[in-house]
């Protein structure tokens, strides 16, 4: 469903208003005020019509709100009781069209519109065609201006106000996806290395046994020994070319990881650093057959992101972690309870989901996360042991 347009919410607004001002107008200046019936009902429309034509016309809006006060100074018959050259509904109506035009407009357009129809006012009193003068006027010309200025500095104080909430919840939302946008690609580049690191010891075995095949084998024949020196020149061009290719996410200046990459046989390790941490933690690992390093490296990753969540998020909450192995892939699945106390407000930004998508979308597998029905949280991920 659309939200309604912020300038049909103005029309609307100012429109209800503009309707029981014209009510209450009209029949305050025809009965206290003496102004004849009919030239009250115009003046009355024409001030209360201004409100929400204000909204897209300002000028021609401030034009019939400064005719219809004219209107009401002239037609009002002297009476020392009564303010003038403003009616009470008039003063009420013209200061919230000053405010209206400094909710919807710039400032200046504001200031201009206050001066001006303070200026109207003092003319009126000024130039009074029925003999009444500045002193008639002075106390209420003293109370709108006051009272108008006071309103018009507080509707631009709000509407600066909003502006610069708006302003900070834009630049959080753009912090907010630059940190998104950082966190993927961050993620990438640490699995771009891992799986450089994982390839090249491969390529490196590959090449270490065609280059030594001629030396282990005996007998061996020319054609053979040329097929293994090509297979050693391939694995050198192949090593140079990934390394060109994925150059350009590698961090050159950071110091190289003497660690063997980590995988499925670190689990261990993993499961009872997290129960130092005081979260319990079962860890269920079945048999595996030969698993490829990739895979059991974003295995590894999955699971400690899942306890470190878990660390965060659920503290102190019994955890399960099973591996096992089936239909040509690798399932992982780290389910914890609710934690017994709530946990403290965890800080903003995380994005460790991200990275295990990314990992698992390279693999060509499949990632299910969210809250269990009886609380907690489940993450389940499947990976191919063949890329697809």
């Amino acid at each position: 469903m659309r939200r309604p347009s912020p300038t049909l919410l103005w029309w609307f607004g100012t429109g209800t208003v503009a309707a029981a001002l014209l009510v209450v107008t009209v029949a305050v200046t025809a009965s206290a005020y003496d102004v004849p019936l009919l030239v009250a009902f115009v003046a009355g429309t024409a001030q209360a019509g201004s409100l929400p034509l204000a909204v897209a016309r300002p000028v021609l809006a401030t034009a019939l709100q400064f005719a219809a006060v004219v209107v009401f100074s002239v037609a009002a018959p002297p009476n020392p009781v009564m303010t003038w050259p403003l009616p009470i509904p008039g003063m009420i109506t013209l200061s919230l069209f000053v405010a209206l035009i400094a909710a919807r407009h710039s400032w200046r357009a504001a200031l201009s519109v206050w001066w001006a129809s303070v200026l109207l006012v003092t003319v009126l009193a000024v130039t009074d065609p029925r003999g009444r003068g500045i002193d008639d006027a002075a106390a209420t010309l003293i109370v709108y201006a006051s009272d108008s200025v006071l309103l018009l500095i507080a509707v631009m104080v709000v509407r600066h106000w909003s502006g610069i909430r708006r302003q900070l919840a834009e630049a959080r939302r753009d912090i907010e996806v630059e940190q998104s946008q950082r966190a993927v690609a961050e993620e990438r580049t640490r699995i771009a290395r891992e799986l450089h690191d994982v390839v090249a010891h491969s390529m490196s075995v590959i090449h270490m046994q065609a280059t030594s095949a001629s030396y282990r084998i005996r007998d061996i024949d020319p054609e053979s020994k040329e097929e293994f020196a090509r297979i050693a020149a391939g694995a050198r061009s192949a090593m140079r070319e990934m390394r060109q290719l994925l150059a350009v996410l590698r961090d050159e200046n950071a110091d190289p990881s003497l660690a063997p990459v980590p995988g499925l046989s670190r689990l261990t390790e993993l499961a009872e650093s997290t129960r130092r941490a005081g979260v319990p933690v079962e860890l269920t690992v079945g048999r595996m057959p030969e698993v490829p390093e990739t895979v059991s490296t974003a295995a590894y990753r999955i699971v400690q992101e899942s306890l470190s969540n878990v660390i965060r998020h659920a503290p102190g909450a019994p955890t399960s972690v099973a591996v096992s192995h089936g239909d040509g892939a690798l399932c992982l699945e780290v389910l914890n309870d609710a934690p017994a106390t709530p946990p403290a407000p965890a800080p903003p930004g995380g994005h460790g989901l991200h990275g295990m998508r990314e990992r698992v979308r390279l693999l060509g597998g499949s990632l299910e996360t969210g809250p269990r029905d009886r609380g907690g949280f489940r993450v389940a991920a499947r990976l191919p042991l063949a890329g697809e």
